[in-house]
């Protein structure tokens, strides 16, 4: 039985157990939470990564760490338990490939995760510069290149005869039995990438730390990849000044209106031929993304959706990947913009697909033909179907996670192909993120709510239990004073509901008057109101509350996740109608006699850092605010993600103009603490410099902190402990 709410549970004792509740008296601290020597496990045990055998009985798991870690094969239902392979038989066989240390072949033969062909006989190892091929069963070693130039984005064919990689920009495919290597493409350098990702479209299109861009037909005769000319991009320099001879990353980044790389679709027949490349007839060579990519099961057809450089359409294409003719099958859109789910079609026996989409406004499921006909909606209502996690053709089910329950935590549900039948299967309270066994019969579900770290279980495709696979029982919390979370909503003034969350200070007194500061991040459709454990953040929130702050988050409309209607109403006006949703929130707080409207804070990180300072530069309500790795003006962010909701400069300026907090720099108020990670790839030093020269010019104080060596997030644990002491300085020194 899963615990409905820890948190009320412990203040149920805490009533009985007066004793207890004076234990309970411990202040955190800076180093409890961020100090690497001293911190402090409040989340528990990182939880397992548990990943799904093809019997969809049985999973692979880590046990044991370093040189006695071990990677074993676990029966999901039973907990049973042996090693996968022999790691002291790898590790022998490893130690005899050329070019390879012992210590390399101990570390080697003792990894977290390995690439598994698809029939689960033989991983693919990267290392010394190379590809090395291990069978499982024989315990052979082989060495698949030999090279000066690395591999990279390795993979095996569908059926498990080649490797394919990328090496020097182009794509190659080796024989696993043979070795015979065939290099697919020819043109690959600094300037064109063949097979994989520009930085560009790794961040905004395919997800970041995904740099593939190739996908392998399912007979494994042909590739499907991305060719990418970087030409017309400008580059950004990125320096990093802590080596005595500064380092220089120009990387090619197209800012917002500025040229974006050209893309082309290929196909290569992995035994012959030159590339083919797909029909785009229709699409302007610079107008144009190529968002996803995928096959047919019966590798008779690349499927493919494009956008124009706005996003105000996808398109599902279809190619003939002999000829490269090209079909729409059908054309997306909105009222707004159109965003590219993670999601590809997800195609049926009959060659039918189920797909997703925002065009209601809320995301659901619809029922396809082949040729692109819609058949049905398999989902609708207020609520989103946040990822399609399984199918089950047999039984005619659908297995999802989305937030018909609440919107404020995700749940797993399973409807019908035909629409009907929709049933929650997650029952407790908080948030559920489920991992499918491949025969759609079982999940790992991982939960948390705001007060309990994650916990994993396993359970049935029908929702109900069969174990507990990680309990993640954290008794050090019970050691700590902390303040009450509380879920709760606000009504905006024109009615909109909005989600917030508070936490009070555990010695709270009603009859006393508190500073707040609120935590944002703002952006379309990133709701940081979540029932849902919130790691060393929520801590160190939790400490600001034992000094005496109430923590307040709220979610504007826009980043609320109610559905894409709700983020609509920011298209191509950044930051106006952001600003009037957090006043009203303001406008709340300063209704609760506890609460010292004259003493708000605010502080945000990315789009939570644009939104401090613009909310700093266009009002005057918050005392103070603390902004890092900010956006200072939309014109400086990538052309992908900003034309999404903004349009071109060119098509929008009053739209820029009126979302820049560089413009208004001259009005700041309040007290400001900029926030930067020295070598940011992804949002430039470059925004929070011209804030400081603006703010200089305009004779306005501020606090500035620079982070070396850190991009847009600070990672080192040194500079993190720093950082979150520098902000909790700033707050009690500010707030």
């Amino acid at each position: 039985m899963r615990p409905a709410n820890v948190g009320l549970l412990l203040c149920a004792l805490l009533l009985l157990c007066p004793h207890a509740a004076r234990a309970q008296q411990k202040l955190l601290t800076v180093e409890d939470i961020f100090d690497p020597a001293k911190k402090v496990s409040f989340s528990g045990a990182p939880a397992r990564e548990r990943v799904w055998l093809a019997d969809g009985e049985h999973y692979l798991e880590r046990a044991g760490r370093g040189d006695s870690a071990a990677l074993m094969k676990v029966n999901a239902r039973t907990g049973e338990a042996a090693p996968f392979f022999d790691a002291a038989r790898m590790e022998a066989a490893l130690a005899k490939v050329q070019g390879l240390s012992a210590a390399e072949a101990k570390t080697l033969a003792h990894q977290d995760s390995y690439k598994l062909n698809r029939a689960e006989t033989a991983v693919l190892l990267n290392a010394a510069n190379d590809l090395v091929y291990y069978e499982l069963n024989t315990g052979a070693a082989t060495r698949l290149t030999t090279n000066a130039e690395g591999e990279a984005e390795e993979d095996f064919s569908p059926d498990g005869r080649f490797v394919s990689f990328v090496r020097g920009n182009d794509l190659y495919v080796v024989d696993v039995r043979t070795r015979a290597e065939r290099r697919l493409t020819k043109t690959g350098d600094e300037k064109t990438l063949n097979g994989i990702l520009d930085w560009v479209y790794e961040e905004e299109l395919y997800g970041r730390g995904n740099k593939r861009g190739y996908w392998w037909s399912p007979d494994s005769t042909r590739v499907a990849f991305l060719s990418i000319d970087e030409r017309p991009v400008h580059p950004f320099p990125v320096v990093d000044h802590i080596p005595r001879r500064q380092d220089l990353d120009d990387t090619p980044y197209p800012l917002a209106g500025d040229p974006n790389p050209l893309v082309r679709l290929g196909v290569a027949d992995v035994s012959a031929g030159e590339p083919r490349w797909v029909e785009t007839a229709g699409y302007e060579p610079t107008d144009f993304l190529v968002v996803r990519v995928a096959w047919s099961p019966d590798s008779r057809r690349v499927v493919w959706q494009g956008q124009n450089r706005e996003q105000t359409y996808l398109d599902l294409n279809a190619a003939e990947p002999s000829t490269g003719k090209t079909t729409r099958l059908f054309r997306e859109t909105t009222k707004a913009w159109v965003e590219a789910f993670d999601d590809n079609p997800r195609f049926l026996k009959d060659g039918s697909f189920i797909w997703r989409s925002e065009r209601s406004g809320w995301s659901h499921l619809y029922s396809y033909a082949a040729d692109g006909k819609l058949v049905r909606q398999i989902t609708s209502g207020p609520w989103e179907v946040r990822g399609l996690d399984a199918v089950d053709e047999g039984r005619g089910l659908v297995y999802f996670h989305g937030t018909e329950h609440s919107h404020v935590a995700e749940h797993v549900y399973r409807v019908g192909l035909d629409g009907s039948g929709l049933k929650r299967l997650s029952e407790a309270e908080g948030n559920h993120a489920p991992s499918f066994n491949p025969t759609a019969t079982l999940y790992v579900d991982k939960w948390s709510d705001v007060n309990t770290p994650p916990r994993v279980y396993l359970d049935t495709s029908d929702g109900a239990q069969v174990r507990v696979l990680e309990e993640n029982r954290v008794p050090v919390l019970s050691q700590y004073s902390l303040g009450k979370a509380e879920l709760m909503r606000v009504k905006a003034r024109d009615g909109f509901e909005l989600e917030a969350l508070m936490i009070r200070p555990p010695d709270f007194d009603p009859s006393k008057k508190y500073p707040v500061l609120e935590f944002t991040y703002s952006g379309p459709h990133a709701p940081q109101v979540k029932n849902a454990w919130g790691g060393s953040t929520y801590m160190w929130h939790q400490l600001l509350a034992q000094k005496g702050y109430i923590i307040w988050y709220l979610d504007n409309r826009t980043a609320s996740g109610k559905g894409a209607e709700s983020a609509w109403a920011s298209y191509k006006n950044f930051g106006p109608l952001e600003l009037r949703d957090l006043e009203d929130g303001l406008a709340y707080l300063k209704t609760l006699p506890y609460v010292d409207g004259s003493r708000l804070g605010i502080w945000g990180w990315s789009f939570g850092g644009y939104m401090t300072t613009y909310a700093l530069t266009h009002s005057k309500q918050w005392k103070m605010g603390i902004a890092g790795g900010t956006v200072a003006d939309w014109a400086n962010y990538d052309s992908i993600y900003t034309e999404r909701y903004m349009l071109t400069p060119e098509h929008n300026p009053e739209g820029y103009r009126a979302g820049s907090p560089l413009a208004a720099a001259a009005n700041l108020s309040g007290k400001l603490l900029l926030l930067h990670g020295a070598i940011d790839n992804n949002v430039h030093l470059a925004n929070t410099i011209q804030l400081a020269y603006e703010f200089q010019k305009a004779g306005h104080q501020f606090d500035l902190m620079i982070y070396p060596k850190s991009r847009h997030g600070v990672t080192d644990p040194y500079l993190v402990r720093h950082m979150r002491q520098k902000m909790t300085d700033f707050i009690l020194a500010n707030l």
